[in-house]
């Protein structure tokens, strides 16, 4: 038997149907039959036995994956690599596999923090690739990564220049605006005020900002003021 297979199998094992019908609601467009049903801490536990083996190399190459399961296993193991490099290099070979928002959202490697100079040569590419989940790839990093000690003004501009269609896109556009006004209010709220966003994520990224704990209640009835 292929390890391949043997390894949908020992996925299977710790399949949860409850869960399955639960998470593939959230996952709109994503075939529920390529679901299996198994939650993350479980699927997490696994990845980082799985990872040590011989097998696990065999299914990184294994590209694309039939189970949304398989490809958060990918990202798990991929993110779990200390050597940069070898990491980035999994990470740009995967993304354009990526077909939902949940795959995408994993924790980044650790890795990254330690290397975010490099790394930031890499963003533009992403956010200009046209990809949904490429593009949005590149603005989570941005904003787990480079909204802190590390911001310049200019990442705002990287992100607000995205241009696309797509819910997910947008979603994370706003998510990212928003988490901007808590840790970056003055380099942020001009482009609320000067009305630079489309409709959309401009009523989005006011309403999810509202809804943050770590925006002021002073801050939020100025947004409120800018719908």
């Amino acid at each position: 038997m292929e390890p391949y297979t043997a390894l949908q199998q020992q996925l299977f094992t710790m399949q949860d149907l409850k869960y399955r019908d639960f998470h593939s609601r959230l996952l709109p467009g994503i075939d529920k039959e390529t679901i299996i049903g198994i939650r993350t801490p479980i699927l997490r536990k696994f990845a980082k036995e799985f990872r040590k083996t011989e097998e696990a190399k065999a299914f990184l190459q294994e590209l694309p994956h039939q189970y949304y399961e398989e490809n958060n296993l990918h990202l798990m193991i991929v993110n779990a690599k200390k050597d940069y490099a070898a990491c980035l290099e999994q990470v740009k070979r995967f993304l354009p596999y990526i077909n939902n928002w949940a795959t995408c959202d994993l924790p980044l490697p650790k890795c990254y923090v330690k290397h975010k100079q490099e790394l930031l040569k890499e963003i533009p590419q992403w956010l200009a690739s046209g990809e949904t989940y490429t593009m949005r790839y590149g603005m989570g990093i941005l904003m787990s990564l480079y909204l802190d000690e590390d911001f310049k003004p200019e990442y705002l501009e990287w992100v607000i220049s995205v241009r696309s269609e797509e819910y997910y896109v947008n979603m994370m556009i706003a998510w990212y605006l928003a988490t901007a006004l808590a840790k970056q209010w003055d380099a942020t709220i001009p482009y609320l005020e000067e009305k630079r966003l489309s409709e959309w994520v401009h009523k989005k990224t006011i309403q999810k900002a509202i809804e943050s704990y770590r925006i002021t209640p002073e801050q939020k009835v100025y947004l409120r003021s800018l719908r």
